[in-house]
């Protein structure tokens, strides 16, 4: 397998499965919102989405084309960062990987504090939790970028959280291309 996870083919190969074989192994790419993933299939799933590149730019299309209350949901659908339900176990396989690679399961008391104020902050002043995509950012980037992302009006924080999301789901599907999952 090549390094480049945009030649490195998806396995199983998207254009090889049934519309319920596809939504059961890239259903969960969007966080608890598999309808992505049905009406990517929906549009016509062909060689081209093997790849994650490409298909992770077709999920996209789904998201960044859906409704504002749709959107919504999918933003609704991701835990705080360094929050309750990272510290009690009950985030997603692929958020608890991404906080932890980012640190946050290493934060001290104060940064916990810290990353709690910001959520709460966050969700008062927008209505919906911070997302960043956390690969390739330590635990004092993140806060960097909660703190600059609060002084961001709603439309472009709304804008910018979508954006995110995709990004996250474009590294997951390289990564399962890169692990062969």
């Amino acid at each position: 397998m090549t390094s480049n996870a945009s030649l490195t083919t998806l396995d199983p190969r998207p254009s090889t499965l049934s519309r319920d074989e596809f939504v059961a192994h890239y259903g969960d790419v969007y966080e608890h919102s598999p309808w992505v993933a049905e009406d990517a299939f929906e549009t016509g799933i062909t060689e081209a989405q093997d790849v994650p590149e490409a298909l992770a730019d077709l999920m996209g299309e789904m998201l960044q084309n859906a409704s504002s209350e749709q959107q919504i949901e999918v933003i609704r659908a991701h835990p705080d960062l360094a929050g309750k339900a990272a510290t009690s176990g009950e985030l997603t396989g692929d958020s608890t990987r991404e906080q932890a690679g980012a640190g946050l399961d290493q934060c001290t008391p104060e940064e916990f504090a810290r990353f709690e104020t910001l959520n709460n902050a966050y969700r008062e002043k927008f209505g919906i939790p911070f997302v960043i995509a956390v690969k390739g950012l330590d635990r004092h980037a993140i806060l960097a970028a909660f703190e600059q992302r609060l002084e961001n009006d709603q439309a472009t924080e709304r804008r910018t959280a979508i954006e995110q999301i995709i990004n996250i789901a474009r590294f997951r599907l390289r990564t399962r291309a890169e692990e062969g999952a």
